[in-house]
């Protein structure tokens, strides 16, 4: 661990301060968007608009670094990313957010796909899976201590937008300046769809499924804050307990996937959440009950993401894995474009607690479907290609491909 924080101190900093304002303007947008006036479902577009440009950054990028190289389009990415916080202010409007919102995901998305992919180059197979599974930790704990940040001014004023696009631009200082050579880009090969959806149908619905769940959580946590009458505080804390909750029980429910599998975990999960979401939904809960509902939410969703992940991977050969990782991001991207939007609708419908009644539909739709899977497969507890490994919903298919593939190898080592 030592060696990897030694040779990718600079790439883990800058994406921890990168994180930390990309989760300060999420909350934030959500905020400022009530104090402006702005309809649920207005920000519910402007929400969705940022998965749309982040699922185009993740198809255009590999282009644009095999034609212009790693540093020119993380510089130019970084300056894009900075600009746009900053302008969120100047242009109180919600179509030129939602405009704004494409932009700064599709920069997020190419910036993320760089520096995977540096980190994976710079990293040696020994110490891969470490690098990658540090990588992940750090865009957590980023997107956590972002939402302190957001007591630090007024969200009515200009000072909150200031600090993230600071904070963006210092990101990239460490990173362009480190001695490190730029890595050549990899393409991976392509598995379609149909493929992938024989080799893992569960796999395929799930993250779908769960992209709505994801985009809700990161999306539209603020604006049913604000629609709730929660003041700054209160939201911050609400959405740094998703993550907290989503970097905790990882763990935990991975030791227990290698034991009773992972289908009955993906059912056991995805049931349960549904549950508690119902509870938010009917009940008037205090603040304390709804602190953990939210830590309930995120360590439920998080390690539901990582267990379709390593559930799909059972199914296919090691050469497969990385087209897998790309084409179930995709997919996950899809399904976290109508996220905010059906929620946003939901919630001008049904009140603000539409935000719940949205992911107790989709965990019960997930459950439903796994648990009609159980019947149509049958899989032996050890035939396992994949391994569980924690995964974070931010990470690009780099990221995912390289953990997973450590994983594997350190499973398939027999111990001394």
């Amino acid at each position: 661990m030592l060696t990897v924080l030694r040779n990718s101190w600079a790439l883990l900093l800058g994406m921890m301060l990168l994180m930390l304002g990309n989760g300060m303007q999420g909350t934030l947008l959500g905020i400022r968007g009530g104090i402006e006036g702005f309809t649920t479902t207005e920000m519910s577009y402007v929400m969705a608009a940022y998965f749309a440009g982040f699922l185009f950054g993740s198809r255009m990028t590999p282009e644009m670094i095999r034609r212009v190289g790693h540093v020119r389009v993380f510089a130019a990415l970084g300056s894009m990313i900075s600009a746009v916080l900053i302008m969120y202010a100047a242009a109180p409007d919600w179509i030129a957010w939602a405009a704004m919102r494409v932009l700064i995901g599709f920069s997020f998305s190419g910036v993320y796909i760089t520096a995977e992919s540096w980190l994976n180059n710079a990293s040696t197979n020994e110490t891969r899976g470490q690098a990658l599974s540090l990588y992940m930790i750090m865009q957590m704990i980023g997107i956590i201590a972002a939402q302190a940040l957001l007591n630090f001014g007024d969200p009515s004023g200009y000072i909150l937008f200031v600090i993230p696009s600071v904070l963006v631009s210092l990101a990239f200082t460490p990173i362009l300046l480190t001695a490190s050579q730029a890595p050549a880009f990899e393409t991976t090969k392509r598995l379609s769809f149909v493929a992938l959806y024989r080799a893992s149908p569960l796999g395929c619905v799930g993250m779908f499924l769960l992209g709505g769940v994801f985009a809700s959580q990161f999306g539209m946590s603020a604006v049913w804050g604000t629609a709730e009458g929660l003041n700054v505080r209160e939201i911050s804390i609400f959405v740094a307990a998703i993550y907290v909750g989503g970097l905790v029980f990882q763990y935990p429910i991975g030791w227990a996937s290698d034991r009773v599998g992972r289908r009955p975990l993906v059912l056991g999960l995805s049931a349960f959440g549904g549950v508690v979401m119902l509870w938010a939904t009917v009940f008037d809960l205090g603040f304390g009950s709804l602190i953990a509902v939210a830590v309930l939410m995120g360590g439920i969703s998080n390690p539901l993401y990582s267990l379709l992940v390593a559930y799909t991977n059972d199914f296919l050969d090691a050469s497969d894995m990385a087209a897998a990782s790309a084409g179930l991001l995709f997919i996950n991207g899809l399904g976290a474009i109508g996220g905010p939007l059906i929620t946003g609708r939901i919630m001008a419908w049904v009140g603000p607690n539409g935000y719940f009644l949205l992911m107790a539909v989709l965990f019960l739709a997930l459950a439903g479907y796994c648990a009609w899977r159980m019947t149509r497969r049958r899989v032996a507890l050890g035939a396992r290609t994949g391994g569980f490994a924690p995964l974070s919903p931010s990470a690009g298919a780099i990221a995912v491909e390289a953990v997973m593939e450590a994983k594997q190898d350190t499973e398939a080592t027999p111990s001394p």
